[in-house]
């Protein structure tokens, strides 16, 4: 907006004390290049652009990022299909990649054991704390403001602008954008908007390998997704600091912003039991469901799902690691939204749903936002 529009007046409210406290900051780090996404949606071109976007943006302000590659391996004769059908959908959305049959995979990671993989180069890794940082400070350099600590009480459209409270004191805008990531579906109702989806958070529960292991891998290591379940399963992720990740599963979280294993918050639980849709996403994923539960209070459980692909891995290599908590949308007949999900005012629009690979893609929503607002 500050680009776009010189002269505007731009302040951003925090409600934490710095920059990406939350999804942001308790990701993977990793840039997607956009091999999974169904061709033609939002988030699909979205992240090709993001993929690109945030690699410049990184040169620009020298921020460190390892274009390392990412490998999708396949350990049974159904992964192979899903693998080659895979393999068509980054045709259709124009992703680069190779074929390796188990001697290449081998040859390409000697420690990773599969019957072949899909290697697409353009995956890179990043520090998204870094990113937001200096994205934070361009903002502050084009003569906009940030003001944290200031967690919004109340909002309204009236007039010719709309009005937000925050720690007591009022603030009037002509224009607002709120993202507010896990509190979305909470501050689109208090602004009086209709919405048809809740937010259900999942927490994503990652490990690290000790030091000894850091060297295991040089790309990225995935397993191929089952297309019936809504997230793509435990991977090795090379970390931008050297270190690698293990994880993440995807658990039901009981407290929107409680990263600690076990933390619960009973309005959080309220707001969910009290959605239909809930119920709804529930009795059609109860088996999954159950398995990550499984697998998160079970670390051999756990051990299973890395050791397809890394079978040299230990129960004591899985070291504890922070969670992240996933923003996912829910509509009211139990329906995950997979793509991007706007609720727009005369004079709001509110970020509802931005799923993975949000990160990556943000560059590029950041402008189809100022798009829309200014549009309106």
């Amino acid at each position: 907006m500050l680009q776009r529009e010189p002269g505007v007046r731009i302040v951003v409210l925090e409600k934490e004390g710095a920059v990406a406290v939350h999804q942001t900051g308790h990701n993977s780090g990793v840039i997607h290049a956009g091999i999974y996404y169904q061709p033609g949606s939002l988030k699909a071109r979205l992240c090709r652009e993001g993929a690109a976007a945030t690699k410049q943006f990184c040169r620009d302000n020298n921020i460190a990022f390892d274009q390392c590659g990412k490998l999708l391996v396949a350990t049974d004769k159904l992964e192979l299909e899903r693998m080659e059908a895979l393999a068509k959908r980054a045709v259709q959305n124009d992703i680069a990649f190779e074929h390796l049959d188990a001697t290449q995979l081998r040859k390409a990671e000697p420690r990773i054991s599969g019957l072949g993989a899909l290697l697409v180069p353009a995956t890179g890794i990043v520090s998204y704390r870094k990113v937001s940082e200096a994205m934070a400070g361009a903002i502050k350099a084009k003569g906009g403001e940030i003001r944290f600590g200031l967690p919004v009480t109340a909002l309204r459209e009236q007039g010719n602008g709309v009005v937000i409270e925050v720690g007591g004191n009022r603030i009037e805008a002509k224009r607002l954008i709120a993202c507010a990531g896990l509190q979305s579906d909470r501050l689109a109702q208090m602004a009086g908007l209709k919405i048809e989806h809740r937010i259900v958070p999942f927490r994503g529960e990652y490990h690290v390998l000790p030091p000894r292991l850091s060297s295991i891998v040089k790309h990225l290591i995935y397993p191929i997704p089952d297309p019936d379940l809504p997230f793509l399963g435990i991977h090795l992720t090379r970390m931008i600091d050297g270190r690698v990740t293990v994880g993440p599963n995807a658990v039901l979280g009981f407290d929107r912003e409680g990263y600690p294993k076990g933390t619960m918050r009973g309005s959080d639980i309220a707001d969910m039991l009290g959605f239909a849709g809930f119920w709804k996403l529930i009795a059609a994923n109860w088996r999954s469901g159950v398995t990550e539960f499984g697998n998160s209070l079970s670390k051999r459980r756990y051990l299973e799902a890395c050791r397809k692909y890394c079978p040299e891995l230990e129960v004591s290599d899985l070291q504890p690691w922070p969670a992240g908590i996933r923003a996912q949308a829910v509509m009211q007949d139990g329906t995950l939204v997979h793509d991007f999900l706007f609720v727009q005012s005369e004079r709001m629009l509110h970020v509802c749903n931005a799923p993975s690979p949000a990160a990556t893609s943000a560059i590029p929503i950041g402008k189809m936002i100022v798009d829309k607002l200014l549009a309106a």
